[in-house]
């Protein structure tokens, strides 16, 4: 009896080609995109002996022999994809839009984006306001993100390990518990800048083992082929969270008497965002990992090594984890370049900075928008090149750009290109991924990733001093393109 979110299912036939498609799927890693129903995983021993039943029925032609011995797997371990369908024939996966347990993750994933951003831009004014120094407030900023440099692998190692759905339960209720003591502490007169270095170090670790669950369980909310739509969705809330959230602050912010009795006020409506999120993890019913067989208990540091090898062994994960690095590492002094060069060069004020960076907000609503139809109808490798090389020229549009609306356009473009990129590479790699090694793969991308940040940020700020904004954009630009030309001459293109 083979299971799935829905319930139990049976493995009623395998027609001769998809057999055979499947096969192939198992040499490459990968599943045939004509092969439809419900997905499931079997392990390595599994693939051994459907491989040799494979073998069997095509030197005997006796199909149904292989098809009792699939049917006879039972509960398929996390290793590898096999398709099944149910005992009533093919079904239609339902919409998103029906799918209850999808919409009550990402209701409560927007409600506490919204909240991130509102407290976002509430935290540099609730330091400035309680020790009045900018220091501090680079310094506090810095601690939410160390916890990602320093925990990222033992997290995923440890997301593979427990219950998917209850760590992310309690990081939201971590979450919610130190940013609601910043209102009250703040009320008693009790609130200090050790006290915000606290919160700061509770919000950011719980963020890692958050984000990590949450796309490790994301293929088991959804059906593989609606991956793409519901990313696409996740990129959508966080683009809207990101244009209204410093509206919502400045805002709540004014309700108050002072800047850091408003600030603090805007730390409990964050509070309050990731308690809904918590309640709504709680009405999911869908488990967010498939079951697994109880394995006596590894070192944490084999089954990190476990993950490393399969990202590195893998050529296209490999492949778009070292692109996302190196692209990470050019663009990561984009936002910083552009506000200098408004400043300096065209003269613009506070308000046109805001209003460049307010319509690029809307650039990645519409690229999340169409960004599943991109992924449907063009090929991975070349969604990569082209949003790389797009961005690569909007950068060199920025460089020469001669009033301020022009810069508009072009942060418009390099913001439609990016969510379209993400959602591409973040559907694909999902596909690639057993469940049982979801969190470490995932933690191990993003390490690589997120890595390049902080030494693109510090380059890019000694060339920023040193040459200007526009030497530097054209060096982003330069390396943007040399991206996209290097990835056109490996196998990444045909993906």
């Amino acid at each position: 009896m083979l299971r799935s979110g829905a319930g139990p299912l049976t493995l009623r036939t395998v027609r001769r080609k998809d057999f055979d498609a499947l096969h192939l799927a198992m040499k490459r890693e990968t599943l045939p995109g004509n092969l439809c129903g419900h997905v499931h995983d079997y392990s390595l021993s599994d693939r051994a002996a459907f491989s040799t039943a494979e073998k069997q029925a095509s030197s005997t032609d006796d199909m149904p022999r292989a098809q009792r011995f699939v049917g006879q797997i039972g509960t398929l371990s996390p290793m590898e994809h096999i398709v099944a369908q149910e005992g009533s024939g093919d079904r239609p996966p339902r919409t998103l839009w029906r799918n209850g347990d999808f919409l009550l993750l990402w209701s409560g994933q927007a409600v506490s984006t919204l909240g991130s951003a509102v407290s976002a831009l509430a935290l540099p004014l609730l330091v400035l306001a309680l020790t009045h120094s900018p220091a501090q407030t680079g310094f506090i900023a810095a601690v939410q993100v160390i916890p990602y440099l320093v925990l990222a692998l033992p997290a995923g190692a440890l997301i593979d390990r427990w219950d998917r759905k209850a760590v992310m339960v309690r990081c939201d209720v971590a979450r919610a518990v130190a940013l609601g003591s910043v209102p009250l502490a703040a009320a008693w007169g009790r609130l200090t800048a050790a006290h915000l270095y606290g919160v700061a170090l509770v919000t950011g670790t719980a963020l890692v083992f958050f984000n990590i669950a949450q796309t490790a369980a994301l293929t088991r909310v959804v059906p593989a082929p609606q991956v793409p739509r519901a990313t696409a969705l996740d990129r959508t809330a966080d683009s809207i969270a990101a244009l209204i959230g410093p509206g919502v602050a400045g805002f709540l912010i004014s309700l108050a008497r002072t800047m850091l009795a408003g600030a603090a006020l805007a730390f409990l409506v964050d509070g309050l965002s990731y308690l809904a999120s918590a309640l709504s993890l709680l009405f999911i019913r869908i488990p967010f990992q498939v079951g697994r067989t109880p394995l006596p208990e590894r070192p944490l540091r084999a089954e990190i090594a476990e993950g490393l090898r399969f990202l590195w062994t893998h050529r296209r994960i490999r492949a778009l984890a070292l692109v996302s690095m190196a692209a990470t590492l050019f663009f990561s002094p984009l936002s910083l370049t552009v506000i200098v060069l408004a400043q300096q060069r065209l003269h613009a004020d506070a308000r046109a900075i805001g209003l460049i960076f307010s319509i690029g907000s809307i650039g990645a609503v519409l690229g999340a928008v169409l960004a599943p139809s991109l992924k449907a109808r063009l090929r991975v490798g070349m969604i990569v090149i082209g949003v790389v090389a797009v961005q690569a020229l909007a950068i060199g549009l920025l460089a020469v750009a001669p009033s301020p609306a022009l810069l508009i356009v072009g942060w418009a473009i390099i913001s439609l290109a990016d969510p379209i990129y993400s959602v591409t590479v973040l559907s694909y790699r999902l596909s690639l991924i057993p469940d049982a090694l979801q969190g470490r793969v995932t933690s191990v991308f993003r390490l690589l990733n997120n890595g390049g940040r902080p030494l693109g940020l510090a380059i890019g700020g000694v060339l920023l001093a040193t040459l200007g904004p526009c030497p530097l954009l054209w060096i982003m630009a330069a390396g943007g393109m040399l991206i996209a030309l290097v990835v056109s001459c490996t196998g990444l293109r045909r993906a």
